[in-house]
């Protein structure tokens, strides 16, 4: 009887945001009434607009849950994709992670598997899973790409309910070295169950070039343990984290490509309370060294400090990043960071359960920040929804990063005891203005943030090679949404760059960029990681100029060397190379695609 209550109770936080808040939930802050004028619609919305080509671009996919009238946990959290240029030709491809049937109650003869579709231009993609050998059956959630054997092509990480699956790309065809590479995701320790993997990223945390991995794992689940939670007291819905133990995440060190060391004890960042869900890189006291942050469902967030050499130190609650202004952990799903304000202070947006708001901690000191999500006028229009995928990105090229959120319950049955929250709900862009404010500028991106869907995961990528990004969102126990950007090229300038770094790094992942046009300055972070089980594509960097028709310049600080370079003039309108050894600018030659 004592367990039954347990369970009901907790399922009951599936209606009251997992926090513990209580009835007067709906009493705000008085921050986050507005004391300024509301700017009028067409001037925030009129230069963001999307185009849904996802049923005439050749992708055909349905997200399978594997779902069999057992509401078992990991079905409502899948799935994620990105976008990764497996092929060198120059345009992102996309990557669509499925999960598959459960063992035993298969619906037929062939297993759902994730898919991979190269970039054929113009909007048009082919699936190519067969032949470049990704056609492999696990129960995926997330994914994450990078060079991490250094031999110039992109490999790709899966992370899944029990064993994930590293995938080195050999000349385009995927070949699984997990076992041998040793980063199956799980415990060591004898008679730990199978990670339940999410969020991960790749990056080097100690500067030696090669990149290393870490890895979001969620909380301690199995079919055998799976526990029966309810909403209305008689039939079964799906579970919320604090009904299980938590799992640690994991940091993998690259030893020279061959395999992978469990530095995860050794270098700070083990803590078995954490039930992670995003993973985002930054370098928050711009020392050079990448730091790490992560956001928990039901537990405070990880703020990882790197100290040097690939140690770390969780700084999260004197900086102000693990609890949300009440001193609750809030439910963390997607993460990103990005100076939004161009000031050089960063901002950690977090997307959290429905009755609870975004996180938007900004840098107030060097190692100090505080929710700026009230200020900046995203607290209203963010607290009925429940966001996973989140993407800082300058959608309109204005030079500032807009929002946006990809958002969808994880229980259907939600509205019958809640009626203002639905099972799907309609994803959302945020206009930044470049005053520290937002306008929610959806209503005029387009049908698809007009149409409810369950999203999970945002990534944006410039898939027609004109200079703004577009996006990709996937879904729960549904079909992605591409979304081809339509921003007149009148409206604004950019750039576009590539790295050449030296061997190993040869992505250059980990630099710094800085682009100056006039007085205004914009700084970004050749990075993996971010939004929620996705990621963007990282190998090209663009800068949006606005009214400007060039950069003034270009500096960028190398990662493994700390080396520093400075470019310019850049007249916009062009894709660049930038080399590392010998140090040079050139624009990149078209015809490779």
């Amino acid at each position: 009887m004592n367990k039954t209550i347990f369970v009901v109770c907790n399922a009951f936080c599936i209606l009251t945001a997992c926090s513990g808040e209580d009835s007067d939930i709906e009493q705000k802050p008085e921050y986050t009434t507005p004391s300024y004028a509301t700017p009028e619609p067409n001037s925030i919305a009129s230069k963001i607009h999307f185009t849904d080509i996802t049923s005439e671009s050749g992708i055909v996919f349905t997200h399978e849950t594997g779902a069999f009238e057992k509401k078992w946990m990991p079905e409502t959290m899948g799935s994620g994709g990105g976008f990764l240029d497996y092929d060198n030709d120059g345009l992102p491809d996309i990557l669509l992670v499925n999960s598959t049937f459960w063992a035993g109650h298969e619906r037929n003869s062939h297993r759902p598997t994730s898919r991979l579709y190269r970039n054929l231009g113009a909007g048009r993609f082919r699936d190519v899973s067969h032949e470049a050998g990704l056609d492999v059956s696990i129960y995926g959630m997330g994914c994450t790409s990078a060079d991490y054997d250094a031999d110039g092509d992109i490999d790709i990480y899966l992370t899944a309910v029990g064993d994930n699956r590293l995938l080195r790309n050999d000349n385009g065809t995927f070949k699984d070295v997990t076992q041998r590479a040793g980063v199956t995701g799980n415990s060591s320790i004898p008679g730990d169950p199978p990670a339940w993997s999410t969020s991960a990223a790749w990056l080097d945390v100690d500067r030696d070039g090669w990149l290393d991995l870490f890895v979001c794992n969620y909380v301690k689940w199995t079919p055998e343990t799976d526990l029966f939670t309810t909403l209305d007291g008689k039939n079964k819905s799906y579970a919320t984290p604090e009904q299980y133990q938590g799992q640690t995440c994991r940091l993998y060190r690259n030893v020279n490509a061959n395999r992978f060391e469990d530095i995860t004890k050794k270098a700070g960042v083990y803590n078995p309370a954490g039930k992670s869900l995003g993973v985002a890189v930054a370098d928050f006291n711009d020392d050079g060294w990448p730091d790490i942050v992560v956001a928990n469902d039901t537990q405070p967030n990880f703020l990882y400090l790197n100290t040097g050499e690939g140690a770390f130190t969780d700084i999260a609650l004197k900086a102000g990043v693990g609890y949300d202004e009440y001193g609750r952990a809030r439910a963390g799903m997607g993460i990103d960071v990005a100076d939004l304000w161009n000031d050089g202070n960063l901002t950690i947006g977090i997307g959290n359960f429905s009755r609870e708001p975004l996180s938007l901690y900004t840098q107030i000191g060097t190692e100090l920040f505080q929710d700026l999500a009230g200020r900046a006028r995203l607290t209203k229009p963010s607290i009925i929804p429940l966001t996973f995928g989140l993407l800082f990105v300058d959608l309109n090229l204005d030079g500032y990063q807009d929002l946006i959120v990809g958002n969808g319950h994880i229980e259907p049955e939600i509205n019958s005891v809640q009626q203002e929250i639905t099972f799907a709900q309609k994803p959302q862009i945020f206009k930044n203005l470049g005053n520290g404010q937002f306008a929610d500028a959806s209503a005029n991106a387009g049908p698809t943030f007009s149409e409810p869907i369950v999203a999970r995961g945002v990534a944006a990528g410039d898939i027609d090679d004109d200079g703004d990004p577009d996006l990709l969102i996937t879904t729960n126990g549904g079909p992605p949404k591409l979304l081809r950007n339509d921003l007149s090229p009148t409206h604004a300038h950019w750039l576009k760059f590539r790295f050449i770094g030296n061997a190993p790094n040869l992505d250059a992942v980990g630099a710094k960029v800085t682009v100056w046009t006039g007085e205004f300055k914009q700084k970004k972070m050749i990075r993996t990681g971010s939004s929620y089980l996705s990621q963007s594509d990282f190998r090209e960097l663009i800068f949006g100029l606005g009214s400007h028709k060039q950069a003034d310049s270009l500096q960028i600080r190398w990662p493994t060397s700390g080396k520093v370079d400075s470019f310019g003039p850049a007249p916009s309108g062009q894709t660049y190379l930038v080399q590392e050894t010998p140090p040079r600018l050139v624009i990149a030659d078209s015809s490779r695609h």
